[in-house]
């Protein structure tokens, strides 16, 4: 699991910087979770978007990628 572990963190920081398309599973008052193509529901990682707002569950947007750990993305939509 350890080597595992190493081998997604170097997958998802690869996209650091990049634009991703990422579909909205779930909206609340601090901002909009989803998933990329990669990522399964409830397995993978999740796309967290602090702050976005006016998105609704089954929205895709274009995320640009600003932080990630060995699972999961944090970004803002990109305009």
């Amino acid at each position: 699991m350890a080597v595992q572990r190493e081998v997604s963190r170097a997958v998802t920081a690869a996209r650091v910087g990049t634009t991703i398309d990422v579909i909205v599973d779930e909206v609340d008052e601090e901002g909009a979770v989803g998933r990329s193509k990669w990522d399964a529901p409830e397995i993978d990682g999740s796309v967290f978007l602090d702050g976005a707002e006016g998105l609704v569950p089954g929205d895709i947007v274009r995320v640009l990628v600003e932080e990630t750990d060995e699972y999961d993305c944090w970004g803002r939509v990109a305009n």
